[in-house]
């Protein structure tokens, strides 16, 4: 079965176990509970929901959301219940600045002993002392591009993505701090400036792009580019190796001025019901078996030691260049920070102004 497909039958039982959540029918939960868990859109390999089940007893309700923004309210209102959630670095930072998360009982998570600890120490960076947060993915931000359309080498600027002669072929994120980020990028200033002048300065770049966009996609983006309805796409490092299996034509580069780099990490809702079970999910997810399973489905860093070592062994070094850069490439690259409460307020403020024009 194809991925999509698998995407497709991932969404109705979402849809079903999103249904249990809000009406409170439905089975109770496995013969050890159950655990309510809330993840990016195909962000784990579908057939892991069974095998957890099957080797635990506990019952997963899973459901997905598209943003970190469009995360953040359901978990800050406890406006339906979750147990674990995975989330972005800078969201995890803004998320125990606020107490709704809970800290980690390693006893049920034996397989952290799997996460390299190099990934561990740039999770330190938004969760001081690893408390919190267990690490799941990483990668950065770039630009996809068909060669056949666009000359290999041609696009090494965000800047690029301003040039009228893409008029059309253009797909753009269609979220509030990745969006902002290549402006601001783009302009030579940190994707974390809190200097409203900078921040009105990069909303005015993007509204003078928007005769050039063809569509603001996020998980969609690399669909469209393998479709053929546009010719260069900002997509995340991990979306790469798929593209590249699919079309060979596709080539991809973290621009000069630098990029984001994430890690988003599995955590424990502060209100989880369930804070054992989602434990023991997360303790699934660190298993060297699940880990190079979800890989090989999701094509994202993830990093675990299975995964490391598999990489390491490829015969494409170009490609696992992109899955793991080097430290050229990761120069200029910043991770998203939490920015507190007033910046939250402003880059909102400038968003909205950039959508409604």
């Amino acid at each position: 079965m194809k991925k999509k497909v698998l995407a497709i039958v991932l969404s109705a039982a979402m849809i079903m176990g999103m249904s249990t959540v809000l009406t409170g029918c439905g089975s109770s939960g496995g013969k050890n509970g159950e655990v309510h868990v809330y993840t990016f859109g195909d962000y784990i390999d579908p057939d892991l929901v069974g095998e957890f089940e099957d080797q635990t007893g506990i019952k997963v309700v899973l459901d997905t959301f598209d943003t970190n923004e469009e995360m953040y309210p359901v978990i800050k209102n406890n406006s339906a219940q979750y147990d674990v959630v995975c989330m972005s670095d800078y969201m995890v930072e803004k998320m125990i600045g606020e107490k709704l998360l809970a800290e980690l009982d390693y006893n049920n998570i034996p397989n952290i002993k799997n996460i390299d600890k190099s990934y561990l120490k740039i999770a330190e960076s938004y969760d001081p002392g690893n408390k919190y947060a267990v690490p799941h993915t990483w990668g950065t931000m770039g630009i996809i591009y068909n060669t056949k359309k666009i000359p290999e080498g041609s696009i090494t600027s965000w800047n690029d993505l301003w040039n009228k002669k893409y008029s059309g072929q253009i797909v753009m994120p269609d979220s509030m701090r990745d969006t902002m980020a290549i402006a601001l990028k783009a302009k030579g200033y940190s994707l974390n400036s809190t200097d409203e002048k900078q921040i009105k300065e990069a909303t005015q770049y993007l509204i003078a792009q928007k005769p050039l966009v063809y569509k603001y996609a996020n998980d969609s983006a690399r669909d469209l580019i393998l479709g053929g309805s546009c010719d260069i796409a900002v997509i995340w490092s991990g979306e790469v190796y798929y593209c590249k299996k699919t079309n060979t034509d596709l080539a991809y580069v973290v621009p000069k001025e630098g990029s984001e780099e994430f890690e988003d990490s599995w955590v424990v809702t502060k209100t989880a019901k369930n804070k054992e079970n989602a434990e023991k999910w997360i303790n699934f997810m660190c298993d060297k078996k699940t880990a190079m399973k979800n890989f090989e489905y999701l094509t994202y860093s993830i990093p675990n030691v299975s995964v490391i070592d598999k990489v390491k062994n490829e015969k494409d070094q170009a490609m696992m260049d992109v899955l793991f850069p080097k430290e050229a490439v990761l120069k200029n690259c910043e991770a998203l920070k939490s920015l507190g409460a007033e910046n939250d307020d402003m880059y909102t403020k400038y968003w909205n102004q950039f959508k409604g024009e």
